[in-house]
């Protein structure tokens, strides 16, 4: 089944936990956790995303590149204004549980 869900004004974590429940099929009544599930999300208005507070220019995601003093710093901001998506996505991919099942449920992730 495909769920369409308009992102406009909507806040970043509530939207992503909805998305990642759609993902998981926690919404039937025939979910079990050892399945992928079978539904896909498609995202609309990715750019139009919205943050509360001052998380627009305080949030940061790190990265490192295994080399010792290799830490990597992004401003949510820069971003967001290079890819909307990205920050759904990663937002989803955090909330999915950490199994063999996630990056099934993660390419059921579409944007348009």
């Amino acid at each position: 089944m495909e769920h369409v869900i308009d992102a406009k004004n909507k806040k970043l974590g509530r939207f992503a936990t909805q998305v990642a429940t759609l993902l998981q099929g926690k919404h039937k009544a025939t979910y079990q956790p050892n399945l992928s599930g079978d539904d896909t999300v498609i995202v609309k208005n990715a750019s139009q995303i919205v943050v509360s507070g001052r998380k627009a220019s305080q949030k940061v995601y790190y990265s490192h590149t295994t080399q010792i003093g290799h830490l990597k710093k992004r401003k949510y901001a820069d971003v967001f204004e290079k890819d909307p998506s990205w920050v759904i996505r990663h937002a989803v991919n955090l909330m999915l549980p950490n199994n063999k099942l996630r990056a099934k449920r993660i390419k059921r992730l579409k944007f348009q």
